[in-house]
């Protein structure tokens, strides 16, 4: 049952995969309909070789520092350490190794495997991270980055490179598609006819997978369109550079701490005016 009716008769798209449920529920319960349209699922990387290498180094003590950009990756390589039998030697090291964190999420998946942060960044974003890092003396110091797929890193690199830092990265999954272009495309249909009131988006994954299935069935013009009539949600600063970097700036951004509740309450907030 709804506990208030702030989004009553909003038709509001969902891409969201892993808390698609939880997202889609909070919207119900303020009386919002949900259009589930999950764009992509998360699955270990495809290639496991460079990974078990990495981990296998990491636990040789051959880092100083940890830069965590994902919770999501971080957790799959403590997957990836268990099914390899080293998951003590892994968690240990994780415990000595100085971590940095990016944003909320791999502060709150340290959390479920019992450890803390060693130094937050002061924006979950790569230029947050550089702003954290600029008067840390990092000569000599081994850093190892835990990436999500196709990262924008280059300015973090550029300067652990001009302080005389080595870096290991090591990205532990990759996306794929949840659903066939059909549905992707059904839903440019529907924000193009202006039946669509808003669309939140999560990941920059979901942003390059609907101009990807654009592209692909011709369907550009009708994207453009389409986001033009539909209000668009941002649930923080990574997804807002997705959509910037094609054009579309959000309507909503949730603040910090950049969480699935902050944005529906910035939702909320953007329909009641």
């Amino acid at each position: 049952m709804p506990t208030s009716n702030t989004l009553a008769g909003r038709l509001i798209a969902v891409p969201e995969t892993r808390a698609l449920d939880l997202f889609c529920e909070m919207l119900e319960q303020r009386g919002g309909q949900p259009l589930r349209c999950p764009m992509v699922r998360i699955r270990d990387t495809d290639d496991e070789t460079p990974v078990k290498a990495w981990i296998n180094r990491f636990i040789e003590s051959e880092l100083d520092d940890l830069i965590i950009y994902t919770g999501e990756g971080l957790l799959r390589l403590v997957g990836f350490a268990e099914r390899m039998g080293v998951e003590e030697a892994f968690m240990a090291e994780l415990g000595r190794v100085r971590k940095i964190t990016r944003g909320p999420k791999p502060v709150k998946a340290l959390r479920s495997i019992g450890l803390e942060t060693d130094l937050r960044a002061v924006s979950p974003t790569t230029d947050g991270l550089v702003d954290t890092l600029q008067g840390s003396a990092l000569k000599g110091h081994r850093v190892g980055i835990l990436l999500y797929p196709n990262p924008k890193v280059d300015a973090l690199l550029t300067l652990l490179q001009r302080k005389g830092a080595a870096v290991d990265s090591v990205t532990s999954y990759r996306y794929v598609p949840t659903q066939e272009a059909t549905e992707a495309a059904r839903l440019i249909e529907q924000m193009k006819a202006g039946s669509v009131d808003l669309i939140a988006i999560t990941s920059v994954a979901q942003v390059n997978h609907l101009f990807d299935v654009a592209d692909a069935r011709g369907l550009n013009d009708a994207l453009a369109e389409g986001l033009g009539k539909t209000a668009i949600a941002a649930v923080g600063p990574v997804a807002r550079e997705g959509l910037l970097a094609k054009g579309h700036a959000p309507t909503i951004m949730a603040p910090e701490p950049f969480a699935l509740k902050s944005l529906v309450r910035e939702i909320e907030a953007h329909f009641s005016n």
